[in-house]
Formats: C-alpha cells, sequence, structure tokens
C-alpha cells in the first residue's frame, strides 16, 4: 500500500484549516475589539476634556473677570493635582491679548503661543467664540508636572478648548485643558493581550477537536486502504470491517459489494483459464502467450530444444469394430486419462489427441524425464490390460517412439480459428519412430539423440535395436534403442 505523505493526509489538512479559520477569526476578533474599545475610549475622553473644560471656564470667569490671576493659578493646580491624566492646564485672556495668565505647568505662564501644543490648534482654539472646541494633538514636548511626567514627547492628547464668559456674556478668555491618550493605548494593548489570550485557547482546543475529528476520519479510511491493498495482492475473500453510519460506513459497503463482485468475475475467470489450460498446457502458454491468454495473435512462436514422444493403439480399428460407439469412447478416454497421467507424472505435457495417438512434449535439458514417461507409461498400460482381462475384454497394445532435437512452439491459423502447434524435424521423426516399432518387433523405440541426453543412463534398460537407420525425409540416419520391459 503506498503510503501518503503526513503534509498531505487528511489529519494535517483538516488541522490546518481549521488552525487557518481560527487564526482568522482571532486576527479579526482582536482588530474589531481593539478598534471598539479605541472609539470607546476616545469618546469617553473627549466627553471627559468638554466636561473639564466647560466646568473649568464657569468656575474660573470672575476670577478672571477680577483679574485674581493669583487664585485662577490656585485652582488650575488643584485641578492638575485631582486629574491625573491631564497633561495641561492653560488659561489665554482676552484682556491681555490673548495672553496665558495661568496654566500648568507653571512655565508656560505669560506666554502666548505655548510651546505644547501646535500653532495650528492655538489658533483654532483662540479663534472659537460659541462652543468648545475638541482637536487631537501629538505632544511637541515632554510635559512635567510636580516632578511628574504628564506625556511623553510624542503622546496623543486630546485637547478641549471651552470659552470663558461672564453674566453679560461677553467672552473674557479660553480654557484649555489637554488629557492625555497615552493609557488609551495601554488599554487596548491590554484588550488585544485577552484577545489573543482567548483566540490561543481557542485555537488550541479547536486544533484539538480537529485532530479527534480527523483520526475519526482517517483510521477507517487508512483501514479501508489497507484492506483494498490485501484485496490487490490477491485476497479477494478479504472483506472491509468498518462499521459506521455515515459517508465512510457507505463507503465501505459499497467497497465490499465491488469485492465481491470482483471475487465473482476473477473465479470466473480462474475457472475459464483453467479449462482453457485443459486445451492448451501451461507451458506451451509460457511460449505462446506470455503477456496472458487474451494477448494471443497468429504467429506468435519460439524456437525449444525438446523431447517428442507419439504413441498409437496397434489394432485399434479392429476392436472398434466388436464395441459400440459409447464403448469406444468410454475404452479411449480410460487409456488416455492413464497414459495421460504418466505423462504430467514424469513432467512432460500433451500436445495433441489424433484419434487415439497421443504426441506429448517434453521441454527440459536432460531427457530423463521422457523416458520416466514411457516407464509409466507401459506400467499403466500393463495395469489396464490386467483389469480388462479381469473382465473378459481382450487386451491392447502400444507402440511409443521417441526423439528430440530444434523445434517451433507458436501458434498458426487466421483471425477466426488459431490453434498451438509445433513445427520441426523433431516432431515428424518423432512420428516416424513410433510406426517403426511394428517392423522392428518392439513396444518402444527411442533415438540416440535422446539416449546421448541422459544424465543417469543406468537408471534405464536400454538396448540398441539398429544402427544407421534411415529414415525417410531426413538425410542422416539414426540409431534405434528400446527399452526392455
Amino acid at each position: 500500500m503506498k503510503k501518503v505523505p503526513r503534509l498531505r493526509s487528511i489529519g494535517v489538512r483538516l488541522m490546518a484549516l481549521v488552525m487557518c479559520v481560527i487564526v482568522a477569526t482571532v486576527l479579526v476578533m482582536v482588530w474589531q475589539w481593539a478598534r471598539v474599545d479605541r472609539q470607546q475610549l476616545l469618546a469617553e475622553k473627549e466627553r471627559s476634556a468638554r466636561t473639564i473644560a466647560s466646568t473649568l471656564g464657569r468656575i474660573l470667569m470672575n476670577e478672571i473677570d477680577d483679574s485674581n490671576w493669583s487664585q485662577v493659578r490656585v485652582d488650575i493646580n488643584l485641578l492638575m493635582g485631582d486629574e491625573q491624566e491631564l497633561a495641561y492646564v492653560i488659561i489665554h485672556v482676552d484682556s491681555q491679548r490673548q495672553k496665558i495668565v495661568a496654566a500648568a505647568p507653571s512655565e508656560l505662564n505669560e506666554q502666548y503661543i505655548p510651546d505644547v501644543a501646535p500653532l495650528a490648534v492655538t489658533r483654532a482654539t483662540l479663534a472659537a467664540d460659541k462652543d468648545v472646541v475638541v482637536n487631537k494633538l501629538y505632544a511637541l514636548r515632554e510635559i512635567r508636572f510636580r516632578d511628574a511626567t504628564r506625556a511623553e514627547r510624542g503622546d496623543p492628547i486630546i485637547e478641549a478648548a471651552a470659552p470663558i464668559r461672564i453674566a453679560t456674556g461677553t467672552r473674557v478668555g479660553v480654557a484649555r485643558v489637554g488629557l492625555s491618550l497615552a493609557k488609551i493605548d495601554a488599554l487596548v494593548a491590554a484588550a488585544m493581550r485577552k484577545a489573543i489570550t482567548v483566540g490561543g485557547i481557542a485555537l488550541v482546543l479547536a486544533l484539538l477537536g480537529a485532530w479527534f475529528v480527523a483520526r475519526r476520519m482517517s483510521r477507517p479510511i487508512e483501514q479501508l486502504a489497507a484492506d483494498a491493498s490485501r484485496i490487490a495482492s490477491g485476497h479477494l475473500s478479504h472483506r472491509a470491517t468498518i462499521e459506521r453510519r455515515d459517508e465512510i460506513g457507505a463507503l465501505a459497503a459499497a467497497f465490499n459489494e465491488m469485492t465481491e463482485d470482483l471475487e465473482a468475475s476473477f473465479g470466473k475467470l480462474r475457472r475459464t483459464a483453467d479449462a482453457f489450460e485443459r486445451f492448451v498446457p501451461r507451458k506451451f502458454l509460457q511460449v505462446i502467450a506470455p503477456q496472458g491468454i487474451e494477448n494471443i495473435v497468429v504467429g506468435t512462436g519460439a524456437s525449444r530444444r525438446i523431447s517428442v514422444l507419439f504413441t498409437d493403439l496397434r489394432g485399434f480399428t479392429s476392436i472398434s469394430e466388436d464395441l459400440t460407439p459409447l464403448d469406444v469412447f468410454r475404452l479411449l478416454n480410460d487409456y488416455l486419462a492413464r497414459m495421460g497421467g504418466a505423462i504430467d507424472r514424469a513432467g512432460g505435457f500433451v500436445d495433441k489427441y489424433i484419434g487415439d495417438a497421443i504426441m506429448a512434449l517434453f521441454d527440459n535439458d536432460h531427457t530423463d524425464n521422457v523416458l520416466d514417461a514411457v516407464v509409466g507409461m507401459r506400467l499403466a498400460l500393463r495395469s489396464f490390460n490386467a483389469e480388462r482381462k479381469a473382465l473378459g475384454h481382450a487386451p491392447i497394445e502400444s507402440g511409443i517412439g521417441v526423439h528430440g532435437g530444434e523445434v517451433v512452439m507458436g501458434t498458426i491459423g487466421f483471425a477466426s480459428k488459431i490453434e498451438s502447434t509445433v513445427i520441426g524435424d523433431a516432431v515428424n521423426v518423432a512420428s516416424r519412430v513410433e510406426s517403426m516399432t511394428k517392423d522392428h518387433g518392439v513396444h518402444v523405440l527411442i533415438t540416440g539423440e535422446v539416449v546421448a541426453r541422459l544424465r543417469d543412463r543406468s537408471k534405464y534398460a536400454l538396448r540398441i535395436v539398429a544402427r544407421g537407420v534411415p529414415v525417410r525425409g531426413r538425410d542422416e540416419p539414426i540409431d534405434l534403442y528400446t527399452l526392455d520391459d
């Protein structure tokens, strides 16, 4: 079974997807949370600055009208002491050409343009006459009050400027208060840390949940893949054992149905192949159909050095005259079965039946197996005749001829009819040698070519019958041996 890379597994992908969703959610949540908190805090600071500026203007209107600057400064210092978030308080008086008559920090006193705020803000503030003016600015320098820093250079400040009016409604000055927004950033950062912490916890929990779900999903899929691999290796009776009531369970059920169909189809194909081998031997198929019987084509062939055995019943025609066709059929099948069994046990295979004759092939480097087959066939025939004698039937005899040499094993015919065959001089000689057994008065004739390729000649009772025997259709004469019973 091919192993899926870990980075491509369902579990890793699901966990990565969940992590991306959670991270994106946390980022959006943090951004939204920070934005809303900052807006709320800014709105609250703006309201506070407006309130302080308006209240201060009403409180100081009598002292300013009486030019009681010392009392104004005392009041401002008290206010700065009470409100720790105030960065500065500045009082401009119109009668003094908008000079600063009281301020905290005190170094701003007697100035016209304070150096803690931009000039444009000061101009817009001094021009206000009807309502509170609010501006957001950045401190131009460090602002200290009573040895304590109220704002660093560059800190954001929200300033509210309220006109100071006396009872008649005449404006006599402007009260400016600046609230540092540095704590807002700290509060927003704390809120962001809380959001990130919550998001981190949610991410961990989500990853654990995703891991659990991914394992629940991937385990049956991995099991199904293992089942498929086992079936692909040839165990068609194997079935998936996944029992779930979801899509994976339905997939496993469909998988098992498919496997049952495959088992039935392969069983039918196997039986077909086994049946086909009864017509064409396996060794023959390995030569003419190395890529499978479905790929057999006319003209496929290969050269082999083999031993060819021919055997034929003697007097079968006269025997058949006293028997019914059904009896002849049974006799022939019984005889062929015994001879074929001896050939199979010796390692050969039957190429074809020609009436009562058998053509068998032995594809080995040596010829011991073909002689083993001859011995087995003679013993089988002796046993068969003993059974026939017990039943009151006449014995039968056969002749066996064996020769070997180079042949071509292949297919002949055309598209509608293909047959396997063996072509070569060795086939013709073996057939003629079998027919010569009657002439020499023996049951078995073996050529010298076969005897020469024996590994252990001492195992067999070989006897020379004739030397230099001419064979029709062959230039070179052959030596003939027999195998005594």
